[in-house]
């Protein structure tokens, strides 16, 4: 099962550009935020229930270079089980993060591309 991810070609020129401007405090991290919240909403919408402790768990943040969707902390060790199963206990794989990734790209892409805009003018680049 290969990660998916959203790779946006540029951005470390982009992110490299902002810096540079005199006064430029803006970066990418908004735009990180941005598309990982949509990815965390259908993450939830989508991962498998029985109390709901599960897709409660699932979380997203912004970084400077990317956007981070997770699940599973101390308190949810059985997450990463869920999500890649396991063979010798014979419990499937339910790849719900992925699968919000894959639903959701185009829409990430949309969002990414406002936010780089937004960032681009707040900046002067334009």
């Amino acid at each position: 099962m290969t990660r998916p991810e959203i790779k946006i070609e540029g951005a470390k020129q982009l992110q490299r550009a902002l810096r540079q401007v005199e006064g430029g405090t803006a970066s990418l991290k908004d735009a990180h935020l941005a598309g990982a919240k949509i990815v965390e909403r259908e993450a939830v919408w989508i991962a498998p229930r029985r109390s709901g402790v599960l897709a409660g768990d699932v979380r997203s943040s912004g970084q400077v270079r990317q956007g981070v969707v997770r699940a599973g902390r101390a308190s949810v060790l059985y997450a990463g089980v869920i999500h890649f199963g396991w063979p010798k206990r014979n419990i499937a794989p339910q790849p719900y993060l992925y699968d919000a990734v894959d639903s959701r790209r185009q829409e990430v892409l949309d969002v990414y591309g406002v936010q780089v805009n937004k960032a681009i003018k707040a900046n002067g680049l334009d």
